[in-house]
């Protein structure tokens, strides 16, 4: 390995290292081995299950299909990974994984149309969260076998978690995108895909002034306006999931993810979930015009995806009161 590569290699690990020491002091130790589904005990039980699934399977096995998980990071991906995981349909390449992704950036799509010919599940689930504006690229290379899920959650609970683990980056980087710095490649993707009137909207801001808060929920805003951007809306071969929603009622959300796929719901799939809703937190101090963008988008996201899991599961739609508009206030906890 040369000096570049091996310097390259060591700031990626600090880097990770940094995040997760980050992340350990917001929550505990036990909960990052739980996000990073870490646990031996856990993993070995679900690969027996899948290995005598898939020996019963043989007979029956069809060519793999791929399936992205996209989203805004810190938007509930990895909970609903793990539980997709469970289900003997699915073999999972996360974000870390290398064979699949080189720094949490997905190989090339003919390095994963072979990671998923080699697939021994219905599904080859791969989470590009880094490359979420590449999903219609990546659903068009693999045609109509392919399938996407754009994750979302409220901004402030994304803002909680995203300042907890990545501390003021989306601020750092919207900063250099509108003071036209170059952007390095560790960066690179967090504006592509932004639209002329999305930048113009990053632009419009004294950056300087903006607090780590306000960034975060600028970065969830432009990232999560891609889903409507590139027209996924439309795309009979993508559903949103609402991560609030499927803490709230998993049984629910699980059943229509199951029904957009087409396998069988099975309970493992929400094992691990308490149900709960959102808890009541006061709302962070966002700047009034980035707050009016996200909550607009959020209703919409919301409509949509109500709509969606309605025609899955065969409820009639119905109109959910709206979330109250939150203002900003002077501090939270």
């Amino acid at each position: 390995m040369s000096n570049d590569r091996a310097g390259h290699a060591a700031t990626i690990i600090l880097h990770r290292i940094r995040q997760n020491w980050r992340w350990s002091k917001a929550h505990s130790w036990a909960h990052l081995i739980e996000e990073h589904d870490l646990n031996p005990l856990v993993r070995g039980r679900r690969a027996i299950r899948k290995t005598w699934w898939r020996l019963a399977q043989r007979e029956q096995k069809a060519p793999p299909a791929p399936l992205f998980l996209v989203g805004v990071q810190r938007s509930g991906t990895n909970l609903l990974a793990h539980g997709l995981d469970e289900l003997p349909e699915f073999q999972v390449y996360n974000e870390g994984n290398t064979k699949a992704f080189d720094n949490y950036r997905m190989r090339a799509l003919p390095t994963i149309e072979q990671l998923v010919g080699q697939g021994s599940a219905k599904f080859v689930l791969f989470k590009p969260l880094c490359d979420s504006h590449r999903t219609p690229e990546m659903l068009e290379h693999f045609g109509t076998r392919a399938r996407a899920i754009w994750a979302y959650r409220n901004v402030d609970g994304r803002v909680r978690s995203a300042i907890a683990k990545f501390g003021d980056s989306n601020l750092r980087v919207l900063r250099a995108f509108a003071a036209g710095e170059e952007q390095t490649p560790w960066n690179t993707w967090q504006i592509a895909g932004l639209s002329a009137e999305n930048a113009d909207f990053v632009r419009s801001f004294d950056l300087d002034d903006l607090t780590a808060e306000s960034g975060a929920a600028l970065f969830w805003y432009v990232r999560n306006a891609l889903y409507f951007e590139l027209g996924l809306h439309q795309r009979s071969d993508t559903i949103l999931v609402n991560y609030d929603e499927f803490l709230a009622e998993p049984e629910r959300v699980a059943i229509g993810v199951c029904r957009f796929l087409e396998i069988p719901y099975r309970k493992a799939m929400i094992a691990s979930i308490d149900p709960r809703r959102p808890s009541q937190r006061p709302p962070f101090p966002i700047d009034p015009r980035i707050r009016e963008r996200c909550t607009a988008l959020k209703e919409r996201l919301d409509m949509t995806c109500s709509a969606q899991l309605a025609r899955l599961t065969g409820e009639r739609t119905v109109a959910r009161p709206a979330s109250p508009r939150p203002t900003t206030v002077a501090a939270h906890p």
